[in-house]
């Protein structure tokens, strides 16, 4: 939606689920997801948000319009980072694979470095640092312990993991209501029917043109043939 004279720019490849809100001066990469619930707001400065990142159900970005600083802040957030359910990113900054955990909140002038993580449920408070290689967590946030390499890799397979996801969900919400409602048809038909299955039965089919099973269903009549 746009607000005032600014518009959100989403890359053609990006997810944004239909009950997301994504306002103002907002800016989504490439292969980035934008899960259910979420709310993005870029009314008072802007939001970035980089490729292959994934925002997770019901989060809230928004940017600092004055705190007790007095800045101006934006949020910035890198490539191939995961944000959890339900967390809340204000005029913060999360560098490229980084980690939020579900529920985390960041504050105004946060600073998450690469492959670091904010655990679940964390309050990080205005201004901090969180160091690469390091997690964060409890309320006020403070330094836990540093990271393994396994934990570190996971970071780029759950933002790959999610965008793989983000696919699958694009392709069912691009469906109209009449195909939904017709492969339902077809899933109960064909539950466990199948020409072995059938034949144990002694029953013999005829599929009506309707129910004509579509290509990426229908098994290969020629390869079974010579099969």
């Amino acid at each position: 939606m746009n607000i005032f004279d600014k518009k959100p720019v989403v890359d053609k490849e990006a997810f944004v689920a239909p009950s997301a809100s994504v306002i103002g001066d907002v800016e989504i990469g490439q292969g980035s997801s934008i899960w259910y619930g979420c709310v993005l707001r870029g009314d008072a400065n802007h939001v970035s948000i980089g490729s292959g990142t994934n925002i997770q159900d019901n989060s809230l970005v928004h940017v600092a319009k004055s705190n007790l600083a007095g800045k101006v802040l934006p949020t910035i957030i890198g490539d191939n980072v995961t944000v959890g359910h339900s967390a809340v990113l204000h005029g913060c900054t999360v560098d490229d694979e980084a980690f939020i955990g579900m529920g985390a909140t960041l504050l105004d002038g946060v600073v998450v470095e690469k492959h670091a993580m904010v655990a679940a449920g964390a309050l990080v408070r205005q201004n901090t640092r969180i160091p690469s290689g390091q997690v964060w967590g409890g309320n006020p946030a403070k330094f836990l312990r540093n990271l393994t390499e396994d934990e570190i890799a996971f970071f780029a397979q759950s933002a790959a993991n999610y965008m793989n996801l983000a696919k699958v969900h694009a392709a069912e919400n691009a469906k109209s209501f009449d195909a939904i409602e017709f492969e339902k048809v077809l899933r109960k038909k064909y539950a466990r029917k199948d020409e072995e299955y059938d034949s144990i039965l002694g029953v013999i089919r005829d599929t009506p043109a309707e129910l004509t099973l579509p290509d990426n269903i229908q098994p290969d009549k020629e390869s079974s043939k010579s099969s």
